[in-house]
């Protein structure tokens, strides 16, 4: 994995090129060399995909309520154990 400012410079450097060819580019083409430049940057990340982050943020939500009622149950044990 790259570290971020390389990465951004690599990237930098490759948009340059593509602006600053001999011939300009059709909109399309630039487009389609465009999107191939920020897939082969992406790849090199550790990314995960939206519908990974969706799922795992359900998890991660019933893990949180199921933590909490746990919480709730020990506060309400240790209150009736000092009671006693």
């Amino acid at each position: 994995m790259l570290p971020p400012k390389a990465l951004l410079d690599a990237l930098s450097a490759q948009t340059s090129r593509l602006f600053n060819g001999e011939s300009p580019l059709p909109r399309s083409e630039f487009e389609a060399q465009f999107k191939v430049l920020l897939q082969g940057a992406f790849s090199k990340l550790d990314l995960v995909s939206r519908e990974e982050f969706d799922s795992q943020m359900v998890v991660l939500a019933r893990t949180r309520a199921r933590l909490e009622a746990l919480e709730a149950k020990v506060a309400a044990m240790e209150a009736s154990s000092h009671n006693e």
